[in-house]
């Protein structure tokens, strides 16, 4: 694995990746805000053809827009990231879908300890889901993105707004979905 925009502090040992997020970073794309950002932490494989990514995350979230989960990067204008976003004092489950643009959705959630992220991905399209349990996964999005034979497929955190804070990633895993999986 390697770093996008590695951050200042971090350790990977055993099933663990611990990052100390640094201050200021964010991925956004021009819509509403009017502007671009591509400074994030993104942790990452390439992975080529279709796959599906897990990871377990837990965050001490505390500003606004704190940020931690799954990212799926084709370049600059073409991600995918999903995983909670801290708002106004709440956790919510979330996913930015940028082509070109970003765009942004949301579900509240009633702050857990850590959350469960799974992301497929099937040719053009990414299935997003999230469980509190690992064992019951709700569905929050499917969305359209770039075709593209390899992806960097990884961890991903940010900190647009306030001073950076702790997460650790556990159970990283992507698994190649082969012919038989996919209809």
């Amino acid at each position: 694995m390697q770093w996008l925009n590695e951050p200042h502090q971090w350790q990977h040992s055993g099933d663990a990746i611990r990052v100390a997020v640094d201050a200021g970073t964010d991925f956004w794309r021009k819509t509403h805000y009017g502007f671009i950002r591509d400074n994030g932490h993104v942790y990452y494989q390439t992975v080529s053809g279709d796959f599906n990514v897990e990871v377990r995350v837990a965050g001490a979230y505390r500003d606004l827009y704190d940020q931690a989960g799954l990212m799926v990067r084709i370049d600059d204008a073409h991600w995918v990231k999903t995983g909670i976003e801290f708002v106004h004092g709440v956790q919510y489950v979330s996913a930015v879908v940028t082509n070109d643009f970003s765009d942004w959705s949301v579900a509240p959630l009633q702050n857990p300890p850590s959350l469960w992220l799974r992301l497929v991905r099937k040719a053009e399209a990414v299935e997003i889901f999230y469980s509190l349990d690992r064992a019951k996964y709700t569905l929050l999005r499917v969305a359209y993105l770039l075709p593209s034979a390899e992806a960097q497929v990884g961890v991903m955190c940010a900190a647009p707004d306030g001073q950076g804070f702790e997460v650790v990633f556990e159970d990283f895993a992507v698994h190649p979905i082969v012919a038989q999986e996919k209809a």
